[in-house]
């Protein structure tokens, strides 16, 4: 239950951010991602500013075993960069520059009751769901 709260806690929080920073509106990010046209550069320090927090946090984390309420931490076991990583990123980045979300700006504007959001997420679970069913079966290969 204290798990389900603090998920919940952090979730609004991100989700307020998101609503009070803009970017749960693509037509932010699309212009920030127009660098030949009108061009807004406030998703940059959004970025910018998510980077740092993300820098301090994994500082810490790095020294801790456990979480800040108790449970195992789970870091990233590598650091490679291979043609998977690649390819996920190259995928992320066009759905991105696509549909102007990516997925906590796209479930924010999803409850926000967006059409164009629930195009968005419906696209992203069958992105998981083809994911999953390619991933089990490279697995019994």
């Amino acid at each position: 239950m204290k798990f389900n709260l603090a998920s919940l806690f952090a979730g609004l929080i991100f989700g307020l951010g998101l609503i009070l920073s803009g970017m749960a509106n693509p037509e932010k990010v699309l212009a920030f991602l127009d660098i030949a046209g009108r061009w807004d550069p406030s998703l940059a320090f959004v970025m910018g500013g998510a980077i740092l927090v993300g820098l301090f946090a994994f500082a810490v984390a790095r020294k801790r075993t456990l979480s800040f309420l108790g449970f195992d931490l789970k870091l990233p076991g590598t650091t490679r960069i291979d043609k998977r990583l690649i390819l996920g990123g190259l995928a992320f980045g066009v759905g991105w520059g696509i549909a102007g979300f990516c997925p906590g700006p796209g479930l924010v504007a999803l409850g926000a009751g967006e059409a164009k959001a629930a195009v968005f997420v419906a696209a992203m679970v069958a992105g998981m769901a083809i994911f999953e069913v390619v991933e089990r079966t490279r697995k019994k290969a």
